[in-house]
């Protein structure tokens, strides 16, 4: 089954301190990486190849550069004009990968069609498809000015999250309080103006209501999971959840570790003594579904190469080609096959839909 994943952060593996050739496979990857050290290092679970092998065939994929203060290994700019470069490389590594065939942006609906007609011909094998990706931006940093945001529209940027981690130059991040800031609501509006997708993931309690007050237009959690399940602000409560499938929202589970089973201390916990499977995302996807009462507001947003690798992922989860088996987990579950192809990727394609309409 084709799968949908509406959170890859291929450019920061690509870049980003990583160096990773995403055309290798993750298996060669972790053999080049052997011997180094650093987190993630030697188990990373995301490429290209294993993308094709699993059918994810489509994604949202990220740029991501932050200036917020202090010390952070992927958001320590010191200045929105260096964020802004370093997302300038980002994208410039996304049209290389374009040129030599491995991607494909996605910017429109008659873009998103192509891409799908080329994932359903099977006279093409799989390993010789494009994959497809739609440009968004996690947190907003990079961005140097409200002006700047039309800009990147004409890049193709068709989905960005405000916030990231801490106090963020439009908005405030989940591990804080408070409100956005002035900058932040002209931020908003403007992306409502022209047509951009709201992502609220990572934004604090009281931006995200802010922020969904602002924003007429369509918005999703691109990798989020559940706050009843996992008592976290980094997972929406049930009013939040309940609030987004008000709106149409899609929410993206998330295979984080730590965002997948309570009381994980990251850089501590292992996967094996958390008992932590696979199958536990299904408990997520399920509490989105039963909240909405039906499947129409689930998604997969994996955040698979968030600069982490096997040491914070389901013990039995080798590579993303894994994913290809959540299907048979949703069906054990009693999920028809209509709702289990709605969860794997035809959620987020009726919002780019609903979106891109005009």
């Amino acid at each position: 089954m084709l799968t949908f994943d509406a959170h890859l952060d291929l450019s920061l593996n690509a870049l980003g301190g990583f160096n990773r050739d995403l055309r290798l496979s993750a298996h060669e990857i972790r053999r080049r990486e052997s011997g180094m050290t650093g987190k993630g290092r030697a188990r990373g679970t995301t490429a290209f190849p294993d993308m094709r092998r699993g059918r994810v065939g489509i994604c949202v994929a990220t740029q991501l550069a932050g200036c917020m203060p202090g010390p952070s290994p992927i958001a320590g700019w010191m200045s929105a004009e260096q964020a802004w470069a370093e997302t300038q490389g980002q994208l410039a590594w996304y049209r290389a990968m374009e040129e030599v065939g491995e991607m494909r942006q996605i910017t429109n609906l008659r873009e998103l069609d192509e891409m799908l007609a080329l994932w359903n011909n099977t006279s093409i094998p799989d390993d010789e498809k494009a994959i497809g990706y739609i440009l968004s931006l996690e947190g907003a940093d990079s961005i140097r000015t409200v002006g700047h945001l039309e800009r990147a529209w004409e890049q193709g940027l068709r989905a960005m999250g405000p916030a990231h981690y801490g106090v963020c130059r439009y908005a405030l991040g989940h591990d804080q309080v408070g409100g956005l800031p002035a900058a932040g609501k002209v931020l908003i509006k403007e992306m409502d103006r022209l047509g951009m997708i709201l992502d609220v993931t990572h934004l604090s309690d009281e931006c995200f209501w802010q922020a969904l007050d602002i924003h007429q237009g369509t918005v999703w959690a691109s990798h989020s999971n559940c706050r009843a399940l996992v008592p976290d602000p980094r997972q929406f409560s049930d009013d939040q959840l309940t609030a987004l499938i008000a709106r149409g929202g899609v929410v993206g589970a998330a295979l984080d570790a730590w965002m997948m089973v309570p009381e994980w201390v990251r850089g501590k916990t292992t996967p094996k003594e958390a008992g932590l499977k696979l199958e536990v995302i299904c408990d997520h996807i399920d509490h989105v579904c039963q909240l909405a009462g039906n499947a129409l507001h689930s998604g997969i947003g994996t955040d698979l190469d968030g600069g982490y690798g096997t040491e914070q992922t389901p013990e039995d989860l080798d590579t993303i080609a894994d994913l290809s088996r959540i299907p048979a987990m949703l069906k054990k579950r009693g999920y028809k096959d209509e709702d289990i192809a709605n969860i794997m990727h035809g959620n987020y394609l009726r919002l780019l839909r609903e979106a891109w309409a005009e």
